[in-house]
């Protein structure tokens, strides 16, 4: 437990020493105890009353002047926690993935920054809440977001009272959350990060222009698709360009010999031997039933003079189902295997448990501010608190061959403590 601890001191005096004034030093490592210890509640006032029970006001005070005032840098803290994380990771396998989402927060009002009626993952449907655009690194051991950002809504970008009211920056402007993802993608090609394999949804998947950027960065994907989305498959006729007849300019426009076919009527014409059962997972017990097919993707071909690259359609269609559930683009190479194609695809699952441990555990849909630099500045330390504990696991799977999580030694609470916003605060009436 000594070890840990002399850990935890040098992994907070990295993130310190990004901060600019000593004045945040203090409250950030009380913001990062705050997130670690256990607790019904993160947001701030239930975290001062762990952290010093005896001056919650005061502590409380400072935890909110260090977030929602303070003008550190989110992205200088994230990149002490990606390269903190990245020394474990890459100790236990090399990376293989970066992982594309987007993750909501329900909201009950309309003055958060951000907040606005779209569709939340974590209800299901659309509602009032925000929406934020992450970007994780993962292989087969473990993963961490390494970027991100509030996706602001048109309205939001556009509104300079409200925009001045929760203080967003003058350069942020209206980005769909495909154009938010690219940026974070640029940024951390810039900055060097082992490179993976791009695993997104089909929010991101079906958009052209994003598969078209992580083309011309050099990027391996393999990008979720709608069932409607439309291919060219093996059989077509491929799209020419057609030759000049007469006189006049030589069309440069591609134009098909044959209308493409939604992937859905593609994988349902399938023949029967092109199904089978693949594997995948290390540890994990999980398997389904997929085709794969190379196609050429069925862009606008307005004023293009070269066809669209073979890419592999991947299709998962369980037994059972009336249908294919699932549709992915991959720009791996033709020799890529049957079952690699199928794990690494499939490895998207960790932004899942990434997004239920970050909310869950370390306090990520825990923060009860406004503004722009507090919603950012408590989603970084969340992602450090996070971050410190994925290292930590990291750290144990190699010396136990298992993941057993972490235990942090947890001062004692007062006895009377009730978080506020937890089920109990809710029963227990007012003294």
């Amino acid at each position: 437990m000594r070890a840990q601890t002399d850990r935890l001191d040098q992994f907070l005096d990295k993130l310190v020493a990004v901060l600019g004034h000593k004045d945040r030093q203090g409250p950030c490592r009380d913001y990062c105890l705050g997130l670690l210890l256990d607790g019904d509640r993160k947001s701030m006032e239930p975290m001062a009353a762990r952290l010093a029970p005896a001056s919650t006001g005061a502590r409380h005070q400072q935890l909110q002047n260090f977030v929602t005032h303070s003008r550190w840098s989110d992205e200088a803290v994230l990149t002490v926690v990606r390269d903190w994380v990245l020394a474990e990771l890459t100790q236990a396998g090399p990376v293989e993935a970066w992982i594309v989402d987007d993750t909501g927060f329900p909201k009950k009002g309309k003055e958060s920054v951000g907040v606005a009626r779209q569709y939340c993952g974590q209800l299901g449907k659309q509602d009032n809440c925000q929406v934020a655009v992450s970007l994780s690194v993962a292989n087969a051991h473990g993963s961490l977001p390494v970027a991100y950002r509030l996706y602001l809504p048109q309205d939001w970008a556009s509104d300079a009272a409200r925009r001045e009211k929760v203080g967003v920056p003058e350069e942020i402007r209206f980005q769909t959350k495909p154009q938010i993802a690219l940026d974070q993608i640029r940024a951390v090609v810039a900055a060097g990060v082992p490179p993976g394999v791009l695993l997104a949804d089909a929010a991101y998947g079906d958009d052209t222009a994003f598969r078209e950027g992580l083309e011309a960065l050099g990027l391996s994907y393999s990008v979720g698709l709608r069932p409607n989305t439309t291919v060219w498959g093996p059989q077509a006729m491929l799209p020419t360009i057609p030759s000049r007849g007469g006189r006049g300019r030589i069309p440069q426009r591609l134009k098909a010999n044959e209308p493409p076919l939604s992937v859905k009527a593609l994988a349902q014409n399938l023949p029967a031997k092109a199904w089978r059962a693949v594997h995948w997972g290390d540890k994990l017990a999980l398997s389904g039933r997929f085709a794969r097919v190379r196609v050429r993707p069925a862009r606008r071909t307005h004023r293009r003079s070269e066809l669209p690259e073979p890419v592999w359609l991947l299709i998962e269609w369980p037994e059972g189902e009336a249908e294919p559930t699932r549709y992915w683009l991959s720009n791996l190479p033709e020799s890529q295997t049957f079952r690699g194609l199928v794990r690494l695809t499939k490895l998207r699952w960790r932004i899942e448990r990434d997004y239920q441990e970050l909310k869950q555990e370390v306090g990520l849909s825990h923060f009860e501010g406004r503004s722009w630099r507090g919603f950012h500045h408590h989603a970084s330390m969340s992602i450090a608190a996070y971050g410190y504990l994925m290292a930590e696991r990291l750290r144990r799977q190699r010396r136990v061959k298992k993941n057993r999580g972490v235990l942090l030694d947890i001062p004692p609470l007062p006895a009377d403590y009730i978080p506020r916003g937890s089920p109990r605060a809710a029963r227990t009436p007012p003294a």
